[in-house]
């Protein structure tokens, strides 16, 4: 039996994979106006603009990363990476992948090479990330994800995931340094210059 649900499981996740090649495919071909981020969430669809807001707080994280890590990091930014569940195709404001991290035969960043995810809130986008995004990434088991919400005003940092969530969270107001010493990016992320919305 035990054989026959992993074959089944495998099964459902090459469809999911397929799937998500051909979604994009199409969404490569369409018209997508420029400034546009597309990603799919639990098989839908979105298609977000980037605003002003949201790029500098994307540079901030970006430029965090590379003080810690160098500039040959492999620091990404609205890349598509398939994450566990159905139809996960999402391209992260920013990821940090493991520097031993390779491509699979398809082209595709793996998730378990990723050690760091954050995402800068949008408006019509915020349930994805404080909800379905946060139980993917949590499944997948990225060790550290971080939500900038420049409509609060605040950053919350999940750490430690378990059994398909976060066991541990910290939020901050934007100003107050998120310390993230003693995870795997081991760094203190400066919030001073996050704009608020």
């Amino acid at each position: 039996m035990t054989v026959l649900e992993d074959r089944t499981e495998m099964a459902d996740a090459d469809a999911d994979t397929e799937s998500l090649d051909e979604w994009f495919d199409r969404l490569e071909r369409m018209p997508v106006p420029e400034g546009y981020r597309v990603e799919i969430v639990g098989g839908t669809v979105y298609m977000t603009p980037q605003r002003d807001t949201h790029w500098l707080i994307i540079r901030e994280f970006l430029w965090a990363l590379a003080d810690r890590f160098g500039r040959k990091a492999k620091v990404f930014s609205d890349v598509r990476i398939d994450f566990p569940g159905h139809e996960n195709g999402f391209c992260p404001d920013v990821a940090l992948l493991k520097d031993s991290a390779e491509k699979d035969d398809k082209g595709h960043w793996r998730y378990q090479d990723v050690e760091f995810v954050a995402e800068v809130i949008s408006q019509g986008t915020a349930a994805n990330d404080y909800g379905p995004k946060k139980t993917a990434y949590a499944v997948a088991e990225v060790p550290v994800y971080v939500i900038a919400d420049p409509y609060q005003g605040r950053c919350h940092a999940y750490t430690h995931p378990k059994d398909g969530d976060y066991a541990m969270r910290t939020s901050v107001d934007f100003g107050t340094d998120v310390d993230l010493t003693g995870t795997v990016v081991d760094l203190v992320l400066a919030t001073g210059e996050f704009p608020r919305d």
